[in-house]
């Protein structure tokens, strides 16, 4: 396979057609990827509509209309290259072209009227004071940016279809050609067959990357991404494995090997097309059931929900949903491996949690007949008491199945079963294969049960996913590896058959390393939620009334999503250093107040994982009010700049510029914004604003860069923005 596996692992990459404002990535000649769009074609579009409307009203000065234009323009020949590479998939493709043109010359049309309606030389009629009045027909810019958008949205809906229907074929031609290999007889006719099959699923995997790269959902992108995973470590098994059965053809456990190989090559072509299709085989449904964590969070949101709705729900769905969630709990208690102490305390808080359920049943019966003070009081402490009783669960749950599994993974790092297995074999020992075998079976079984504790506590959806996988993995390896070691037994001076073993052990081990890594993602998402939850338990208890406080404690979704903006923060800061170290003056006020705004955000960064200076909410408001005061500083200084340059490097530096702009009246407003208890959702719009303020930080710091270097050379020198004199004679 073309690219890297796993959870995180990304496919190939098409090939880029086009340039300028707007490029397009085709897969294979044919997908235009949405993301081109949605970066170069749709904010055009938003910033004709923001010029149109500045000031809200109808005059518009020379340099306004100027602008205006320009943009116009640009729209328009971007949708002229979308038009051409939608016109090429439409010759591509017959039983589609009709409609694809159509949706082409509509989108061509719009794309021409926004470009008449926006062109000033059109415009012939002055005002006495030197303006021109515009757009007395505004609604015509309006209708045509409208029918650009669903003309574009329709030939990217149709294209996405030409996608479908080549994986589609991509796979059926592997899935022929596989038929073709289970049935071969001779390794001359193997060599050819393989060597087609190769290159097919070279070209499987490039498509199939390339959706995986375009999936929004993050639960399917990780379910390509373990099917994917097989695909590519299932590639070599199948060759060693078949190349065993053709050397001994006469042996049982050498085709029930490659029997395995193929049957589960099968099942993961067949999850890719169910992935990218969007449905399942035959009407069936998702079968696996919801993890414990998953079954907690969706409880606490219902009874949450009691606090604005006392008649939301049945008393009895509460408590047969708390009975499942209980039920599955018994993964833990009745697995040998689990500790007594862990043991004991899991069933405690299990019945902690049944009987708090009953109280808050109770009080809840007393609120839909009492409307008190007294009684809103007992049911929110009802609520607060089973809530605090699952978390409590979660930690104890959480705690047994990473303590369990990383004390397994210690005991079989060195893999001496695996070592024994390939010993056994060469030496033809068949009494010490049985043993090791049933050795290695234990193992197995220990594995996958800890990898479904793991998906239990994991947290997220993708994580879950690839619990699965790995359960699934070691199901599925550990009897292939038996088979192909009783293969190297049964013929003991087998190269191939050595091969073949070596191969699946690698799998194994392969798999083991990957178990190592997804242990230590869940107790670092774990923690690091953990500590949020604690954050702001903490800033709400410092800043409210514990007796009347609704704490507005964010579910594991919500934590997930902080933990998710913070690192994306994290990450921009690095940039925004990387942008500051190129400039030559690290005196020039954009530097300073670039460099001030990134170290803020790096504290944001601290502040989702329970870490820096940042102790409160109320901590981390006082710094992004200081975190806007700065942006606008930044961009003072920015248009400063812009005055030296020339209109079209102008023109393009002060667009940057109005989009940082709002952004920073908009985060003071939200800081300013009172939302009650609503902590999370205020420091949740606060980090959303700052990412987005500091990625145009980013793109300011590389492009004023840029424009400072053109303009030494055109003029052997800069006037430096931050010496005002010099500049007060310029302005």
């Amino acid at each position: 396979m073309a690219a890297s596996p796993g959870p995180a692992g990304v496919g190939g990459a098409g090939a880029v057609y086009g340039s300028g404002p707007l490029g397009f990535a085709l897969d294979s000649g044919l997908e235009i990827k949405t993301r081109s769009v949605e970066q170069t074609l749709l904010p055009l579009v938003s910033q004709i509509t923001t010029l149109i409307n500045h000031k809200d009203n109808t005059k518009k000065s020379d340099k306004t209309l100027q602008a205006i234009q320009r943009v116009g323009q640009a729209v328009n020949l971007a949708v002229g290259r979308f038009v051409k590479v939608g016109e090429a998939i439409a010759n591509e493709n017959w039983d589609l072209k009709e409609e694809i043109n159509i949706a082409c010359i509509e989108a061509k049309q719009a794309g021409e009227t926004i470009a008449a309606l926006t062109d000033i030389t059109n415009l012939n009629h002055l005002e006495s004071d030197g303006q021109i009045t515009i757009f007395t027909d505004k609604t015509g810019v309006i209708k045509a940016a409208r029918l650009l958008l669903s003309s574009v949205t329709k030939v990217l809906l149709l294209a996405d279809r030409v996608v479908i229907k080549q994986i589609i074929t991509s796979r059926n031609k592997v899935l022929a050609t596989m038929e073709r290999l289970e049935k071969v007889n001779s390794f001359q006719e193997f060599v050819q067959i393989f060597s087609q099959f190769g290159n097919e699923m070279v070209e499987f995997a490039h498509l199939s990357g390339d959706r995986q790269n375009d999936l929004k959902d993050e639960k399917k992108k990780a379910k390509m991404a373990a099917a994917r995973a097989v695909l590519e470590k299932c590639t070599m098994m199948l060759l060693t494995a078949s190349k065993t059965c053709l050397r001994h053809p006469n042996c049982e456990s050498a085709h029930k090997n490659k029997e395995g190989v193929f049957d589960r090559m099968k099942v993961a072509l067949d999850k890719v097309i169910e992935i990218v299709t969007d449905c399942k085989p035959n009407g069936e449904t998702d079968i696996s059931s919801v993890s414990i964590f998953t079954g907690i969070k969706e409880f606490k949101m219902n009874i949450e929900a009691l606090r604005e709705n006392l008649y939301f729900q049945s008393k009895e769905n509460l408590s047969v949903t708390l009975e499942v969630i209980l039920e599955r709990t018994e993964d833990f208690t009745d697995s040998a491996y689990t500790s007594h102490e862990h043991r004991e305390r899991i069933l405690e808080l299990s019945t902690q949690a049944r009987m708090e359920l009953q109280q808050l049943i109770s009080v809840w019966i007393q609120a839909q007949s009492k409307k008190t003070k007294s009684i809103a009081e007992e049911l929110e402490l009802s609520i607060l008491k089973i809530s605090h009783s699952l978390n409590e669960l979660k930690k104890e749950l959480h705690s047994t199945a990473t303590q369990l599994a990383a004390d397994l993974l210690k005991y079989h790092a060195d893999h001496v079963v695996l070592k024994a297995l390939k010993l056994t074999g060469v030496e033809g020992n068949l009494e010490a294969l049985a043993e090791y075998a049933c050795k290695l079976s234990e193992q197995k079984e220990q594995l996958v049960e800890t990898c479904r504790l793991l998906r239990h506590i994991s947290g997220t959806e993708p994580m879950e996913i690839t619990c699965i996988h790995a359960e699934e993995t070691f199901q599925v390896t550990g009897q292939q590896i038996i088979s192909a070691a009783e293969t190297l037994t049964l013929h003991p001076s087998s190269k191939i058959a050595k091969e073949n073993l070596d191969v699946f052990c690698e799998a194994w081990e392969s798999q083991i390393s990957d178990m190592s890594t997804l242990l230590r993602e869940i107790s670092d998402f774990n923690v690091l939620l953990f500590k949020i939850i604690l954050i702001f338990l903490l800033s709400q208890k410092n800043n409210a009334n514990l007796k009347s406080l609704k704490p507005d404690k964010p579910d594991s979704e919500e934590q997930a999503k902080i933990a998710k903006l913070g690192l994306k923060l994290g990450l921009l800061t690095s940039d925004a250093d990387c942008e500051i170290e190129k400039w030559e003056d690290q005196e020039n006020e954009i530097v300073q107040y670039g460099r001030n705004m990134s170290s803020m955000a790096y504290s944001l960064y601290l502040f989702t994982r329970g870490e820096g200076p940042l102790k409160t909410s109320q901590d981390l408001i006082h710094q992004l009010e200081v975190f806007a005061a700065e942006g606008l500083k930044l961009t003072s200084s920015v248009q400063a700049f812009s005055k030296q340059l020339k209109d079209d490097d102008k023109l393009m530096l002060l667009l940057e510029i109005n989009k940082l702009i709002p952004l920073c009246h908009q985060l003071q407003t939200v800081t300013k914004t009172s939302l009650q208890n609503k902590v999370f959702l205020k420091v949740d719009k606060c980090i959303t604003k700052t990412r987005s303020m500091m990625a145009l930080l980013v793109q300011l710091l590389s492009l004023c860069y840029k424009l400072l270097k053109k303009l030494q050379m055109e003029n052997n020198g800069w006037v430096s923005v931050t010496n005002k004199d010099s500049m007060d004679g310029k302005i």
